[in-house]
């Protein structure tokens, strides 16, 4: 297959971030032709300065939009994409210098319709951004690359890092309205439309995250709510995994209240662990301080994501209400 990359960002309010961005790019050392989408999301703080300083150097197109969602931007920018291989970024993505040789290397040795790449933390980012990043991608935690195998196999992309062919877009029709949750909905119909996913573990990006405790917090929360969803959506897909954080979080505090009761030993269970992430934190970030800070951020990811996968468990499967009316919040409108 003759590939022709485009890379399609949308962007909200976040003019510095696509200043980064893009001077990763004019970092690769990809000797091809691509193009790069960036479709403006109803921003208040445009990016048209920041891309306007780049038009010489590097493809553009600039699109502007009314706000319809992040999902519904890719899918506009995948609409009026020129090339037949679309390469999925947010917008708090940098880019490694050999990111685009590898996907190249990956598709012509053994091709496949959609994959998805890892996520790791660039030195520059802070140490509440590398906890951050250690929660959300180490295997002790929910964060764990599910499927993480070269292999075609069930490998769920995310769309900070995805690479999707303009067949299959056409085919499935791209992202749906939900948000989070976009990905692993557009996943599931891309499996049950015939095709396979990928990991592609060496076409990695720095991928910063949210930038503050209160921000995780909200984000985990939402992809609490979101998967109940998505298992009414598409039950075949549901595992009993998905329970583990909401499992955690009632046996954390079933161990507090057994304490008042001189029992301890639940609660020694719970410091294992949290002495296990401690020790891998410190072995993978080099960082003592980080360490610490990731004991905060896996605690947050517990109690935000179980919080929210209980509360929407109950109302998605005994409320009587479509998940739209349950929480309007997770769904945006054309």
């Amino acid at each position: 297959m003759d590939l022709q990359f485009s890379f399609i960002i949308p962007v909200y309010n976040r003019p510095e971030e696509i200043r980064e961005l893009l001077e990763s790019l004019l970092r690769m050392n990809y000797e091809g032709k691509y193009e790069i989408v960036i479709v403006e999301d109803g921003s208040s703080q445009p990016s048209d300065s920041v891309i306007g300083h780049y038009a010489d150097q590097l493809s553009i197109s600039y699109y502007q939009k009314k706000n319809t969602g992040p999902g519904d931007s890719r899918n506009f920018g995948m609409q009026r994409a020129k090339g037949n291989y679309f390469i999925v970024l947010d917008s708090d993505c940098l880019l490694p210098a050999h990111y685009l040789n590898e996907i190249e290397k990956a598709l012509q040795n053994d091709f496949v319709h959609c994959f998805g790449g890892p996520d790791a933390a660039h030195p520059s980012f802070s140490n509440i951004q590398k906890a951050i990043d250690f929660t959300m991608t180490s295997f002790l935690t929910t964060g764990g690359i599910r499927g993480g195998s070269e292999k075609i196999g069930k490998f769920q992309p995310r769309s900070f890092n995805m690479g999707i062919s303009k067949e299959v877009f056409e085919k499935t029709g791209g992202f749906g309205q939900i948000h989070p949750g976009e990905d692993p909905d557009l996943t599931f119909r891309i499996w049950e439309a015939g095709y396979q996913t990928r990991l592609f573990e060496k076409a990695y990006v720095y991928h910063k995250r949210r930038i503050d405790w209160g921000k995780f917090y909200k984000q985990v929360n939402k992809f609490g709510m979101v998967r109940p969803i998505l298992n009414k959506w598409h039950p075949q897909t549901s595992k009993l995994t998905y329970w583990f954080p909401t499992l955690f979080l009632m046996g954390f505090v079933g161990s507090c209240i057994l304490m008042l009761f001189g029992f301890y030993w639940p609660m020694l269970l719970y410091g294992a662990y949290f002495g296990a992430v401690l020790i891998a934190s410190v072995f993978k970030t080099k960082s003592v301080t980080i360490a610490f800070l990731s004991l905060f951020s896996t605690a947050i990811q517990f109690f935000g994501y179980g919080r929210g996968f209980l509360k929407s468990t109950i109302l998605v499967n005994f409320s009587g209400k479509e998940p739209e009316q349950l929480f309007p919040q997770l769904f945006f409108k054309r």
